[in-house]
């Protein structure tokens, strides 16, 4: 049986990048902070099941609530960088994004104890028009993999062109995308967040099981802890379409993954992917 990677975005509710015009980025530290009891609850499911992680974690969670990086550590996981302020990076210009890289790699590191291979960009959002840098300076500061390209077609990011399996980005720089099924002449999501909680889970559970098999690859699976979260506060303002992919079957997600725990075998980003 193929070993899947299972990884978690550490962030929280507030800092979704689809709610920035809504919250402002200097009003976070206001906002009520959940993420130590989801992760709690996350690292609780994992231990009950025998699957180990990888968590790329905020630099600006990391930082307020250290706790959080060193349970996710003494649990045997995969401890990887997010970034510092969950800044996009086609938001960003080289420098300032090597800054943020970098800071985040420094304090998980120090915190953690231990090495950060992996970085995933907020929202995936390394594409066609900045990859070159972006995997350019990943490979500067010394990470080893990332998982920050979705093949996908998205109004928010996405590089449908892209290989949809790990490859070398830049040397020695690995990317390993989150999963995709080829199908129709296009890349499908097979994937984690929303389109886990918006698909029937057998179509998920029948997604995943063809690339394994049709395929002979292991998938990557994300998810977020608020998503696992039904008494987050809501954010007032939002428009429907928002409001709907951030908050559609939140209510199911915990007993999906609980079943998806049992039906693959999971492990972290760099035991399957890095020698």
């Amino acid at each position: 049986m193929i070993t899947n990677a299972l990884t978690i975005d550490v962030e929280d509710y507030f800092q979704v990048s689809a709610f920035a015009p809504h919250i402002d980025r200097a009003d976070w530290d206001s906002c009520e902070c959940r993420v130590e009891r989801n992760v709690a609850r996350i690292l609780a499911m994992l231990e009950e099941h025998g699957v180990k992680a990888t968590f790329f974690t905020l630099g600006w969670i990391a930082e307020r609530y250290p706790g959080v990086v060193r349970d996710i550590v003494a649990g045997g996981h995969e401890l990887a960088s997010h970034g510092y302020g969950h800044q996009r990076a086609s938001d960003l210009k080289p420098d300032s994004f090597s800054e943020d890289i970098r800071s985040a790699k420094a304090l998980l590191e120090d915190l953690g104890g231990t090495e950060v291979k992996g970085y995933r960009a907020p929202s995936f959002s390394i594409g066609a028009h900045n990859r070159h840098w972006a995997f350019e300076c990943l490979a500067r500061a010394g990470y080893r993999y990332s998982s920050s390209v979705y093949p996908v077609k998205h109004d928010h990011y996405g590089m449908p062109d892209a290989p949809r399996f790990a490859h070398v980005s830049h040397a020695p720089l690995l990317e390993v995308p989150p999963t995709t099924v080829r199908a129709f002449n296009r890349n499908w999501p097979a994937s984690g967040g929303g389109y886990f909680r918006l698909m029937p889970y057998i179509l998920s559970r029948h997604l995943i099981t063809r690339v394994n098999r049709r395929d002979g690859e292991a998938a990557v699976f994300y998810f977020h802890p608020w998503e696992i979260d039904v008494a987050q506060p809501r954010v007032a303002g939002i428009n429907a379409k928002t409001r709907f992919r951030h908050y559609v079957n939140i209510h199911r997600m915990e007993k999906r993954l609980v079943r998806l725990l049992k039906d693959f075998r999971w492990g972290r980003m760099d035991s399957i992917f890095l020698p």
